[in-house]
């Protein structure tokens, strides 16, 4: 290449472009884990049960957005991109039970500046491979000096169970480059079924002691409400007796 065709300005003009691209993103990121940070809060100071074990976020590198646009062949533009890979930023979130998955996702999709664009339950549906996870794909406003945009982020919410199993199989997919020997699929497979079934049982388990935690609050109320009137009853009988006592 001739050094001396190369527009100076047209590269500046793309790396400005590349810098509030991926600032956007950035952004978006930001914005989501303030509200995730905000649900936290709720529920540690006014709920008895914070249902989120762990919150992890990530924004894709250049070099990883270049490799997945060749890989999809889709155009170089930036909108292009913007449609076709729709994870450049992601956050993960552990909850403890799956009852917690579908609560959470519901309190988020709420959210009036929210939009959700695509929602794939693999907990319901799981993947093959035993693969767990509800994967969300949600568009949210953001605000820069001269404009607001509309960016992706992907959203996945999954058990404790889940993410370990999902970390451990990425690891050993990693290690072996991703030819992993039938054996170890199989086994992989087999440790997703015990997972599940462990989430399984937590959640049954949890069912039963805020059953039985609902019914003691309601005895207890029921015991203080039976003390309190007990209480007015007497309360007119000490005044007469000592009413009668002192006027003797």
């Amino acid at each position: 290449m001739n050094i001396e065709h190369i527009d100076l300005n047209e590269i500046k003009k793309m790396k400005v472009e590349m810098t509030r691209f991926m600032m956007a993103y950035k952004f978006a990121l930001d914005e989501m884990n303030t509200k995730i940070n905000i649900l936290k809060d709720e529920f540690n100071y006014i709920h008895d049960y914070n249902p989120i074990e762990h919150v992890k976020s990530r924004l894709k590198s250049p070099e990883s957005i270049f490799k997945k646009v060749v890989k999809k062949e889709c155009s170089f533009s930036f909108n292009s991109i913007k449609e076709t890979i729709r994870d450049i930023a992601g956050i993960r979130i552990s909850v403890s039970f799956i009852s917690d998955i579908y609560e959470l996702s519901k309190m988020l999709e709420n959210q009036k500046d929210i939009r959700v664009i695509e929602r794939k339950d693999y907990i319901k549906n799981p993947k093959p491979n035993g693969y767990q996870s509800l994967h969300l794909i949600l568009e949210i406003p953001i605000f820069m000096s001269d404009r607001e945009e509309s960016v992706y982020v992907e959203v996945q919410i999954r058990t404790i169970a889940m993410d370990f199993w999902a970390s451990l199989e990425h690891k050993i997919y990693y290690k072996y480059n991703k030819e992993v020997p039938n054996r170890l699929v199989q086994e992989l497979k087999e440790a997703a079924i015990t997972a599940t079934a462990l989430d399984k049982k937590m959640e049954r388990l949890n069912k039963e002691i805020t059953a039985y935690k609902e019914t003691t609050a309601v005895i207890e109320n029921e015991e203080m409400l039976l003390k309190i009137n007990k209480d007015q009853f007497h309360l007119p009988m000490n005044l007469i007796k000592s009413y009668i006592q002192n006027n003797k």
